[in-house]
């Protein structure tokens, strides 16, 4: 995977990008029901997190929301993803810092890029995980990043499809991230 500098500016903090079919956007207080739907099946779930758990009820979905970092970065995000003819939500998709494994908590920066993906189960396999990231990497690329990294459990394959259709490399095993063995994949220039 090539991100190199080019000519056309990141999106303004908190504007809504996207492609053909696929809106990113902010999330917004009004979709906590989804991100609740979302995060409380443990088919999404059981990958994410060193102790994967399910969302417990609708008030942790609100406050995540209400929490949500990066909101104003001109490169880094967590959107959420809509389909652009109806504005039906379908996933997440990030990027941003990934934390360094170690002892301290919460765990700190390991001073990478990570870009990843979480969506609803009634979507999967419309091509829609592969078509956001590819979309966060291009204008990542734009705004002069030149490195990601995405990690997932072992057993996930299905994500490490997308990493490889959006034109990561695998490169083995890490104990590097998240205090878990993951799956390391990078793209680079």
């Amino acid at each position: 995977m090539t991100l190199e500098s080019g000519t056309e500016p990141a999106a303004e903090p908190g504007t809504d990008t996207g492609t053909d079919r696929l809106i990113l956007r902010r999330w917004r207080e009004s979709d906590a029901d989804f991100m609740f739907d979302l995060y409380s099946r443990w088919e999404v779930k059981r990958f994410i997190g060193r102790v994967p758990r399910v969302m417990a009820d609708r008030a942790e979905a609100a406050t995540r929301i209400a929490w949500l970092p990066l909101q104003d970065h001109p490169v880094q995000g967590l959107w959420a993803v809509a389909l652009r003819d109806t504005g039906e939500l379908v996933g997440n998709i990030l990027l941003k810092p990934i934390p360094a494994s170690g002892t301290d908590e919460p765990l700190l920066p390991s001073g990478d890029i990570e870009i990843g993906w979480h969506f609803h189960p009634d979507h999967w396999g419309n091509g829609y995980a592969t078509e956001a990231a590819g979309e966060v990497l291009r204008r990542a690329s734009l705004a002069g990043l030149h490195r990601v990294v995405a990690v997932t459990a072992p057993q996930n394959v299905a994500s490490q499809a997308v990493c490889r259709r959006i034109g990561l490399m695998h490169a083995g095993q890490t104990t590097k991230y998240y205090n878990a063995t993951c799956e390391l994949f990078v793209g680079t220039p």
